[in-house]
């Protein structure tokens, strides 16, 4: 009879001890599964243009803002206004002749990484990014990693996502910017890199 007894204490003890660790996962999942917004402090978009056939420079656009739905949606505007290329003159020419940011002031980003964001660690996600960007969209592939810290999802490119200037009416722009410059030569595609951290 003790024996019995012994049996069903030690049954009891670990259907509660079970329940209580779904309930914490439930809860910690639906904690990770809200809805959750762009950090821009601790988010960075960066592009890198050469000219003169081998000469690089990185630059950034510095104020982005977005979010990210609980099904893994991801949405990002990138305030083209805040082009920093760390030379004044060139992030007015670029505004004005490139972006032409008075007609076309933001461009946006959108992909979907679906359930990893609900998965703990570092996930690696292949899938296709769309660029509405000077008033054109276009869906090119990306690769990313998805870092899920618990109290944010961190999203950072593996692979530069290639822009070509042709691909959004932009190679007049690209043009002029050479011509004022007065350089022999400006690449017409350019590499970007981003990491998005979104939080509660």
């Amino acid at each position: 009879m003790r024996n019995i007894k012994n049996t069903f204490e030690i049954f009891v003890l670990s259907l509660a001890l079970a329940l209580s660790q779904a309930t914490f996962a439930a809860a910690h999942e639906k904690k990770v599964m809200g809805e959750m917004k762009l950090d821009n402090a601790l988010s960075a978009l960066s592009f890198v243009s050469i000219k003169k056939g081998t000469v690089g420079e990185a630059h950034s656009i510095n104020n982005l803002s977005g979010s990210i739905s609980p099904e893994g949606n991801i949405s990002v505007v990138l305030d083209l206004s805040s082009v920093d290329t760390k030379i004044d003159i060139r992030n007015d020419r670029m505004k004005k002749h490139l972006f032409e940011t008075s007609a076309n002031p933001t461009a946006t980003i959108t992909a979907k990484v679906g359930n990893k964001i609900s998965v703990a660690g570092v996930s690696i996600v292949e899938g296709e990014v769309s660029i509405n960007l000077h008033g054109t969209t276009k869906t090119v592939p990306v690769s990313v990693a998805v870092i899920n810290t618990g109290s944010q999802v961190v999203i950072s490119s593996t692979k530069p996502i290639i822009i070509k200037a042709d691909d959004y009416g932009m190679a007049e722009g690209v043009a002029m910017l050479q011509k004022l410059a007065k350089l022999p030569s400006i690449a017409t595609a350019v590499p970007v890199n981003f990491v998005l951290t979104f939080s509660k």
